[in-house]
């Protein structure tokens, strides 16, 4: 007879994002411990995974949360813009030459450039 799976966005969405992610810290640490059976650790790793899919969930709705502020207008009403979530996933065009968040010129990327 076959397992009946639960859905993971009904278990894990309850989860707090900083509570899946914790969970996920501990689950890469005992996997790449390799001290757990092959059993456990495949088990782990499907947990690690639907943590991981809830993470990327929530953080998809909040990035169509967020607006951007575009300018001020003359009256000093702020015009704000939405967000495209999809701009932040690509590499840019000028081979990384971009602006990070330290607000450097040049080749060097902010740290989290690549996280995703």
């Amino acid at each position: 007879m076959a397992k009946k799976k639960t859905s993971p966005s009904t278990e894990f969405d309850e989860i707090p994002f900083e509570v899946a992610m914790e969970e996920l810290a501990e689950i890469v640490g005992r996997l790449e411990s390799g001290q757990e059976t092959l059993d456990d650790s495949l088990k782990q790793f499907e947990r690690g995974m639907s943590l991981l899919r809830a993470c990327h969930r929530r953080l998809d709705g909040a990035a169509q949360q967020i607006e951007l502020v575009t300018r001020l207008t003359d009256s000093g009403d702020v015009e704000t813009d939405t967000f495209d979530g999809s701009a932040t996933h690509q590499r840019p065009a000028n081979g990384g030459t971009s602006r990070g968040r330290s607000g450097r010129n040049g080749n060097e990327e902010s740290d989290d450039a690549s996280l995703f």
